[in-house]
């Protein structure tokens, strides 16, 4: 065991799923005697109660909340903890540049961008959750690695697979990555059915505990559509040979398929802190309270093809791939909207994809979306901006 295993570490985005699972691994660390962890910094959006607890029970030295209408809140809670508080954006891009050597980054959407790059730049080590900076700043984000130094690690459960058995000095002998998907909890409803579907059924999802936006992002697999733009950032191989197949029972997270035909896997049950604590402990391993894996309990593993027409958003995520330039952040900005709008009664949900797709297409014909010159932090807000504009308009047209 990783005895002497030290850690300063951030959380950006610490009462969500992962935030709370990587305090949880924190916990189990420590009371096993494996790891010398301290919390620098924490970060919520808006559930300031349970910030506040986080922050004092591993006492933090700085918290922020992004919403600012819960800042005096914040303060009130810490009063006389000694904690520094920050709000807004400039308060996240404050925690990010703590003196932490691990910042875990798990904010939702593409609010994380901002404080993830400031990490990234100062020389941390990224374990990101937060596809959305890959997806909307692919090659600004891998240009902040580089110019830090840090280590980058994936805690997806799918990239954090293939991390593990992807073979980095011969990226030339690799001939495939297979992506597995769920199939979230709509995978064998027929399209009348998945049309009178609820955000409580949306969020249902069948193996993993996840927040409601991301939950939402499985049932329409638009979730496996950014994690494969994602993929095509992280791992030097084309995405034309980059697959996704269906494994509902969520064992084998991803695989990597080499030259010779071997094909390597990543199994373990679904549980997020098994990747979480592959990226705490990188290079070494951590024990983790996560179910250990019977095969003989799980019996049969299933396999199949993503049905396109019941599940169009992966076809737009290759769309926005192959374009690239703006077109990911277009589209992943104009995705986030639309499931906000089904998530709060305001669209239906087969019209979160027709929106992506409607502001996807008309976005990128505005603004231009082919190669990387030009891209910058600035333009890349900018586009976002406007497909957000251009999503909303498109779901108040549908009301």
């Amino acid at each position: 065991m990783p005895r002497d295993l030290k850690r300063r570490v951030t959380i950006l985005g610490s009462t969500g799923s992962v935030g709370t699972s990587t305090l949880d691994l924190i916990d189990h660390a420590s009371a096993r005697g494996e790891a010398d962890i301290t919390v620098v910094a924490l970060t919520a959006h808006s559930k300031v109660d349970m910030l506040a607890e986080q922050a004092i029970r591993y006492r933090a030295e700085f918290v922020a909340v992004a919403d600012e209408t819960y800042y005096e809140d914040l303060k009130q809670r810490l009063a006389g903890t000694g904690i520094e508080t920050g709000a807004g954006m400039s308060g996240l891009i404050e925690a990010a540049n703590r003196d932490a050597d691990w910042v875990m980054a798990a904010i939702v959407g593409a609010g994380g961008l901002e404080p993830t790059l400031a990490a990234a730049r100062r020389g941390a080590d990224i374990a990101f959750a937060n596809k959305e900076c890959l997806v909307c700043a692919g090659a600004l984000f891998m240009d902040a690695m580089a110019q830090g130094g840090g280590q980058l690690l994936p805690v997806d459960s799918e990239h954090n697979a293939i991390f593990q058995v992807y073979d980095f000095d011969r990226p030339h002998r690799i001939t495939r990555l297979i992506l597995t998907a769920s199939g979230g909890p709509f995978r064998t409803f027929s399209l009348a059915e998945m049309a009178s579907v609820t955000p409580q059924q949306a969020v249902a999802h069948p193996n993993w505990t996840m927040g409601a936006k991301i939950s939402v992002d499985s049932a329409t697999m638009m979730n496996k559509g950014l994690e494969l733009i994602e993929a095509a950032r992280l791992f030097p191989t084309p995405h034309k040979q980059i697959e996704i197949i269906v494994h509902p029972q969520s064992v084998i997270h991803s695989m990597v398929e080499y030259v010779d035909g071997s094909v390597l896997a990543q199994l373990g049950s679904p549980d997020m802190r098994t990747p979480i604590a592959c990226a705490l402990a990188w290079p070494d391993r951590l024990d983790s309270p996560s179910p250990k894996l019977d095969l003989m309990a799980m019996g049969a593993l299933e396999f199949e093809a993503p049905d396109p027409q019941r599940f169009p958003a992966l076809r737009l995520a290759r769309e926005a791939l192959d374009a690239d330039g703006y077109c990911p952040a277009v589209l992943n900005a104009a995705n986030e909207v639309a499931v906000a709008a089904f998530l709060n009664g305001h669209l239906k949900f087969l019209d979160i994809t027709r929106v992506t797709e409607q502001v996807l297409s008309t976005c990128t014909a505005r603004i231009g979306a082919s190669g990387r010159e030009g891209l910058s932090l600035e333009t890349l807000l900018a586009a976002d901006r406007m497909a957000r504009a251009d999503a909303r308009a498109a779901v108040a047209s549908l009301n």
